[in-house]
């Protein structure tokens, strides 16, 4: 009687791989959550500062407004391109490191939302890279939904939510 013993894993292996990738019965974008390649050119990032954190004190994460994001979206909005070129603005005649970092509201799970936080923070690293800043001197990071800027549920605290913050290391 092997075969009945090896019927639960070889049963429970195939709804793994089935489900692997779709979350609320959606596939990914992008094909999975944050990553060391850049996930709008598959591009390896540079690699990344030892001790710096996006919430450490050598990081001033007042200097920029955030870009914001439409629900399940990683499209920076034309109304968003402004601040991008501010920052870019200030990045190409600073010596400083840039950190991206991306956040999502609340709904979904945290794998997808890691994973969507990470491809806005890419999205905004393209577009700074395509504005003249130099790729060696910005990092990414995902936050996913974890430190909301709002809290609450509904639009008014999804939509502060779901950005893209910048962070000048000192």
């Amino acid at each position: 009687m092997k075969t009945s013993r090896f019927l639960p894993l070889t049963l429970a292996a195939l709804v793994a791989l089935t489900f692997s990738g779709c979350i609320n019965g959606k596939k990914k974008p992008g094909g999975g959550g944050g990553s060391d390649s850049d996930s709008v050119n598959g591009t390896p990032l540079p690699e990344r500062q030892e001790g710096v954190s996006f919430l450490g004190s050598n990081v001033d994460r007042s200097k920029f407004r955030p870009v914001f994001f439409s629900f399940d979206s990683f499209a920076i909005d034309g109304g968003e391109r402004g601040k991008i070129d501010e920052v870019a603005g200030f990045m190409k005649s600073a010596s400083n490191t840039l950190i991206i970092a991306g956040f999502t509201d609340e709904r979904g799970t945290p794998d997808y939302n890691r994973g969507l936080g990470e491809r806005r923070a890419q999205a905004v690293r393209e577009a700074l890279i395509r504005a003249g800043v130099d790729a060696g001197k910005i990092q990414t990071v995902s936050f996913g939904a974890e430190m909301p800027a709002a809290t609450g549920g509904g639009e008014s605290a999804w939509g502060k939510n779901r950005r893209a913050e910048f962070g000048v290391v000192r």
